[in-house]
């Protein structure tokens, strides 16, 4: 229950508008799908997890897709000309803002869940991890750092092409310096994807143990969103912030290289997600 909010702010980044409603109407569903592939919930526990996700699907819907909308709105008239970072990073802050407050009401739906868990769930959750890991180093962990560079290249212009459409040469150059220049890398990915993982696995583990009330356990969950998005070790923490305040000053400095036709794309595909979201608050 805990990445069900991060899987609904994917949502409004798929490339295609049209996935946006068709793929929110369906959350409930592939959210339940999720997760119980990923901890095999038995017959006795399928509805109480269905019915706590029904609940976080109703109460987003109604409450907080306005507000995404809105922002939205504000930051497709921001597209229209250049941008400062600080700018951005005031609509990231917006969205985290949100974001806090969706995983404030996914904790209370998903307690019970947690407290529902057995060492069996447990242990076939962490199998799934390692499954999922060895996926995950595959792609980005192998072969040598300019084949590295290149994968990590071509998922970059994906995802630009489809807000900006077809780069110009100095705007993939400017990209490529940009990728060069992070403090990401591969291995301190691998890291940082563990330790969240261990950091959840950890807690559940004490959540089903030792008795908790469904309050600890909410308190217990919070911690580890909390903590996914700050690390409590140091160094970490510090390419953390490093990699929000680039990602901002990235943006600004590609958005800014813009021409007027590219604006006017990001602009129309914004504005186009805008009105899908308020044709799913209305009934």
């Amino acid at each position: 229950m805990i990445r069900l909010g991060i899987a609904v702010l994917a949502l409004f980044l798929l490339p295609a508008c049209s996935a946006i409603k068709l793929g929110y109407q369906q959350l409930p569903t592939l959210s339940f799908w999720w997760l119980d592939s990923t901890v095999s919930f038995s017959s006795n526990q399928t509805p109480a997890a269905k019915e706590s996700i029904d609940k976080l699907y109703l109460w987003h819907r109604q409450e907080e897709l306005p507000g995404y909308a809105a922002l939205l709105q504000r930051t497709a008239d921001l597209s229209a000309g250049p941008v400062q970072p600080g700018q951005l990073c005031r609509v990231v802050e917006e969205m985290q803002t949100r974001l806090d407050t969706l995983m404030r009401q996914a904790v209370v739906q998903a307690a019970p869940v947690a407290m529902a868990l057995g060492p069996r769930q447990l242990s076939h959750l962490a199998r799934q991890w390692e499954r999922q890991n060895e996926e995950w180093e595959k792609e980005w962990l192998q072969g040598d750092t300019e084949a590295r560079m290149e994968r990590r290249l071509d998922k970059a212009l994906s995802r630009y092409n489809s807000f900006y459409g077809e780069l110009n040469a100095a705007q993939i150059n400017l990209i490529k310096t940009q990728l060069a220049q992070s403090p990401w890398t591969a291995e301190w990915g691998r890291r940082d994807r563990q330790r969240r993982q261990q950091d959840l696995l950890s807690t559940l583990q004490r959540i089903t143990q030792t008795g908790m009330t469904q309050a600890q356990a909410e308190a217990q969950l919070w911690g580890v969103w909390q903590r996914w998005l700050q690390s409590p070790d140091v160094g970490q923490r510090a390419v953390l912030q490093s990699l929000s305040q680039r990602a901002c000053e990235n943006l600004a400095q590609l958005h800014n290289t813009a021409t007027s036709e590219q604006r006017v794309r990001v602009a129309r595909r914004l504005r186009a997600y805008e009105r899908d979201i308020l044709d799913l608050t209305r009934p």
